[in-house]
Parts: C-alpha cells; structure tokens; sequence
C-alpha cells in the first residue's frame, strides 16, 4: 500500500534502511519520572540529537512534536497500563487507529505481553488492529515481550524468537523485543522473524558502553535498528547520546567510534 510506504519512511531512513525511534510513553506506566517531567525539553533534545521517530501517548501529541526544529516521526502508542494495576502486565486499548491518524500519527504502537495472564486479549487487539492498519495504510509497531508468571527469564532467546515471530504473523510492519545478549543468539531473532526488529533499551544501563555495545550486537545480528527511551532521555546528553548510536545505525560505524566521540565531548567539557 502506497500510503503505508510512505508513512513507513518516516520512521524508518529510506538511505540506510534503519531506524532511531525513542519512546517517550513512559508516563502512564511509572509516572512523570526523570526526563519526562518536561515532556516538550525531551522532545527537543531527541529531535535535536536526530532521532527518526518518537513514540507518544494522544494526550502528549499536543506538547507540539514537530513545533520547532526539524521534523521527527510521530508513533502513537494504543495500549497502555499502570504501574499502580494489580496485573501490570495487562495492557488495554486506550487509543484507535482512526483517532491516531487524526492527530497526525505516522505509524501506531500495540504493546503485548506473552505469557500474562490476560495475553489472549492482547493478541486479539493486535490483531484486530493489524487489519484496521491495513485499512488505513497505518504502519503497526508491536512491542512484543515475553512476560508473565511463568517467564522465569525475558531474554530467553527461545522466548524473544517466539515472541517477535507472534508479531510477524499477526500483521505488524516492525517488531520491537528485547536483546538476548549476544549477536549469535539475536540472529535467530531476526532470521525467525520476516519483519524488520528493533531492540529495546530496558532499564537505566550503567555505562555508555554497554548500551553501544547491545546497540552494536543488534545490528550485526540483522536488526533494523533500536527503540531507546530510559537511555536516552535520561541520559546526562540526551542529544549527545542519540548523535552516538546514530554513528552505529545510520553511518555503520564500530561501537568503538561513537564511544571516541563520547570521549571527545566528555574532554572538551561539551
């Protein structure tokens, strides 16, 4: 679908074929915690940094996105969850398709966790939103995790492969799952999966080298590219930090050389 192609290339770079995308929903799940409480400072220090695409609640769409600056893909999320909720894990609809496409959406995020007690209903809204994407020529993102009770381990490679295939065959345009920790083991990720992956950031990592090198891994492996919230907008340099995984995912260059360029910024006081 034509309309869907080129919605597709505002999130992800037509050049490289890859793509930046920082979520910035974090707010209905945990609250107005660091580097969010000033939801348009965030936003421009991500589209300062050069970020492809910002995933957003519709109540946020309004902070003005694309106010100033250059232009940045806009995601609008449609399910969400509360901290605060006796199942956390259970996600709902809380946005449609339609509305999203009224507020300027280039694409639309579900979020599912396989494994909870309530994923039966996740998968049907994953679904049942596929097809209206297909309608409206909307790309769909599933954040697909392995979560739940039974989930002793959420970077099971075994799980993360079954959980980005779930999402493939459902109808996304772009699977989003957690990094298993190595480029051998996220290859089968991405081989199992006929949609492009990106990797999430999870929590807070303690070191810049760490998030680069799972940046690095993941893109050895064949993923499209990453979706990094807590690791960029609470970083000490959100714009620095974005301009630093950009080196890896957009020029192809080593881990090696945006930790230089880290270091170059760090000495000249920037």
């Amino acid at each position: 679908m034509i309309g869907k192609s080129i919605r597709l290339e505002r999130v992800i770079n037509r050049n490289s074929g890859r793509t930046i995308i920082v979520p910035l929903d974090h707010g209905i799940t945990l609250g107005p915690i660091p580097g969010l409480t000033d939801t348009r400072r965030a936003i421009a220090g991500v589209v300062r940094g050069g970020a492809n695409a910002i995933i957003m609640h519709k109540g946020l769409v309004r902070a003005g996105h694309r106010r100033r600056g250059r232009d940045v893909g806009l995601i609008i999320h449609l399910s969400a969850s509360t901290s605060l909720s006796p199942d956390p894990n259970a996600k709902v609809p809380v946005c449609t398709v339609e509305e999203a496409l009224r507020l300027g959406a280039d694409a639309v995020s579900i979020h599912v966790n396989l494994g909870a007690e309530t994923d039966c209903e996740m998968l049907r809204t994953l679904g049942e939103t596929a097809k209206q994407c297909r309608d409206w020529g909307m790309p769909l993102l599933a954040m697909m995790y392995p979560r739940g009770k039974a989930i002793a381990n959420e970077f099971d490679p075994a799980l993360v492969k079954h959980a980005a295939r779930v999402g493939a065959e459902l109808g996304s345009d772009i699977v989003k799952v957690n990094y298993t920790g190595s480029p051998e083991s996220f290859a089968e990720v991405v081989a199992g999966c006929p949609v492009p992956v990106v990797i999430a950031g999870g929590e807070k990592m303690e070191t810049d080298r760490e998030l680069l090198a799972i940046v690095e891994g993941a893109l050895a492996a064949g993923a499209c590219g990453v979706s990094i919230g807590r690791n960029i907008f609470q970083h000490r340099d959100p714009v620095l930090i974005i301009k630093a995984i950009n080196l890896l995912v957009h020029k192809k260059q080593p881990a090696a050389a945006a930790i230089e360029m880290l270091e170059a910024a760090a000495g000249s006081g920037k």
